[in-house]
């Protein structure tokens, strides 16, 4: 017999279910997309450049309506109701004429709290987030890894459990890229986050995930995209180099193989 509480323990924290979207209304560039991220869990959803990834993002976030489908929230239909989960973009976003923990504040000065409040309640998470002594600087004083953890600090002060990515790497150099990747998986699990990430980076993906989407489809040649696999992402228990494992290479495999 299942329990109350097992029961809620099963409930999604994001969920897509049967997503189709459209630009203008008429013409479907996604079409019955069905995702979703566990509790606590870090997921990607891989494809090709132009395949409609941002698209799903801007449904998951309520930022557009979906032609049919819906998205739930810890259960709770939030479509097309923006504001519920965090969402941090490919670029960092940081005012060049506002010090770091002023940028980092901006959602808690929005939402209507005193700037010194919001100054406060930010400044205990800095070192957590790697940010310690940056505090006054300005945002052209940081490294690109630096304005990225920033940046991902001031998406966490939003509130929310849940928090969708795109492409929050890119703009890094390789070493860079992997230093504040692994970082940023350790701080999800430290916080209990929810995360989906977008991506076009095979090897990103099986890095960070549990769990892999991988989408296909060209919207701009008329072909709507849809999830064609999900691949599961086995880490063996303390394991460092885990890019060097056996379960790496085979994940990067079957995400390479769906996507042809």
């Amino acid at each position: 017999m299942t329990t109350a509480g097992e029961k809620n323990a099963q409930v999604p924290a994001l969920s897509a279910e049967g997503l189709t979207l459209s630009w203008d209304g008429e013409h479907v560039v996604v079409a019955d997309v069905t995702v979703d991220v566990a509790p606590g869990e870090v997921c990607c959803l891989v494809g090709r450049s132009g395949c409609g990834k941002t698209t799903i993002l801007h449904a998951l976030a309520g930022l557009t309506t979906p032609v049919s489908g819906r998205v739930l929230l810890h259960g709770e239909d939030v479509t097309g109701r923006p504001g519920r989960v965090s969402y941090m973009l490919q670029k960092d976003l940081l005012l060049p004429s506002r010090r770091i923990i002023d940028n980092v504040c901006l959602p808690l000065v929005l939402a209507g709290m005193r700037r010194d409040e919001a100054r406060a309640k930010a400044a205990p998470f800095f070192e957590r987030f790697g940010l310690a002594g940056s505090e006054l600087k300005w945002p052209s004083e940081l490294s690109g890894g630096m304005r990225q953890r920033a940046a991902f600090l001031r998406t966490y002060l939003m509130g929310a459990d849940v928090t969708l990515l795109d492409e929050p790497f890119s703009a890094l150099d390789a070493l860079t890229r992997t230093e504040v990747r692994q970082w940023f998986v350790g701080v999800a699990a430290e916080l209990g986050l929810s995360a989906l990430v977008i991506t076009h980076d095979v090897d990103e993906a099986v890095s960070m995930a549990s769990r892999i989407y991988v989408l296909a489809g060209a919207p701009a040649a008329g072909e709507p995209s849809h999830v064609i696999g999900e691949v599961a992402v086995t880490r063996p228990a303390g394991e460092r180099s885990f890019e060097l494992t056996d379960e790496y290479l085979a994940a990067k495999r079957q995400v390479m193989a769906l996507l042809g």
